[in-house]
């Protein structure tokens, strides 16, 4: 393997801390609640983002959302320039980009420019669902055509890539276009550019994503936290269509994980109740602000909301901190995960916070 390959490779694996025998990261929806503002929100991410580094998470991802009020994580990008001028070590990436609502173009250009900001610590991780709703996504898109972009992702995909390495054959039409920052700088007269460039994950929750990251040989991230079922047979499907490429050898897959720790059992399952009712007006198309525990305990919920609540709690890991070690110890050695990235859902950001140093003094994870 060359230099640069096992950089990249590095990049990706990362290093376990403390007690956990895998890499910790977070997963960061940016969620805002009742009562409180988008800059509230963005305010608590940069506190979480700015804890996990200081206790020994490995990365710290964010997801492109449209059109739900309680989710103020539109622009991916944008948040990542903000978090790195907070932070100095953790990997700062996207859980994921939806590459069909953009220009492949688009894409390498911003995160050409996050890694000019973050040398060697941007991820691109990349999805092919539009992170919205239909009528969402035909304005971001400017088409009501959508299944052609989810269609066209592998086609999409070979198209950023190509941006992102500054690559296109002889003769491509896009040959002389160059994703700036970029490549293309180290390459021109007097050029000291780093020609170092994101490495690309693929995100999934079912096994389109799994089997082309597979068959490409590229690290893969899959949504357990809102497609359980779906985790095991994605990761084998992963792991069987797996091909060593330039950046991996062998297959790496994490897996985002709901987890919420809180000094006391019952405070847990209030705010995990909470964040279910939230879940329960997306998926009837009435999203809004994550609502308090005490909306929650005073909402009636029908018995197919009930239901609705039940099975999305069982894949909620909650509790205590031990209770939540536990959970997450069992998990990942029932799914072979190489990583778990959590992500926690609670109505304010305190909670939240909370709960990622409760899980990092579970594990013993590095105090500074």
């Amino acid at each position: 393997m060359s230099a640069d390959a096992a950089d990249a490779t590095e990049e990706i694996r990362g290093t376990a801390q403390g007690a956990v025998p895998v890499p910790l990261s977070v997963l960061d929806l940016v969620t805002v609640g009742a009562g409180r503002t988008a800059t509230d929100a963005l305010r608590t991410s940069v506190d979480i983002a700015r804890l996990a580094e200081k206790r020994g998470f490995h990365r710290y991802w964010v997801a492109e959302h449209h059109s739900m009020p309680g989710v103020a994580s539109s622009s991916p990008a944008v948040i990542l320039a903000h978090l790195a001028a907070h932070t100095d070590r953790i990997r700062l990436g996207s859980g994921g980009v939806m590459l069909p609502n953009h220009a492949p173009l688009v894409i390498a250009e911003q995160f050409g420019t996050l890694e000019a900001m973050a040398p060697g610590r941007v991820d691109l991780g990349l999805g092919r669902a539009p992170g919205t709703d239909g009528a969402t996504a035909a304005a971001l898109r400017r088409t009501d055509r959508l299944n052609e972009g989810a269609d066209d992702f592998p086609q999409q995909l070979a198209e950023l890539i190509r941006f992102l390495d500054d690559d296109f054959p002889d003769g491509h039409p896009y040959g002389r276009i160059h994703a700036v920052p970029g490549p293309v700088q180290a390459t021109s007269p007097g050029g000291v550019q780093s020609a170092h460039r994101p490495p690309v994950w693929l995100l999934g929750s079912s096994g389109f994503s799994a089997r082309l990251a597979g068959t490409l040989g590229l690290p893969f991230a899959f949504a357990h936290h809102f497609s359980a079922q779906n985790t095991v047979p994605a990761l084998d499907l992963y792991r069987d269509s797996f091909r060593p490429s330039a950046v991996l050898d062998a297959p790496y897959a994490l897996i985002g994980v709901s987890a919420l720790a809180t000094d006391d059992e019952k405070e847990a399952r209030r705010q995990v109740q909470a964040a279910a009712l939230n879940m329960v007006r997306l998926r009837t198309g009435r999203p809004g602000l994550v609502p308090t525990p005490e909306e929650a305990e005073a909402y009636d919920f029908s018995p197919m909301e009930e239901e609705f609540v039940r099975s999305w709690n069982a894949n909620v890991i909650h509790g205590t901190a031990d209770e939540v070690r536990t959970g997450l110890d069992d998990l990942r050695k029932r799914t072979g995960a190489d990583e778990l990235m959590l992500t926690a859902n609670a109505h304010g950001g305190d909670v939240r916070l909370r709960s990622y140093e409760l899980i990092a003094d579970a594990y013993g994870l590095p105090a500074a």
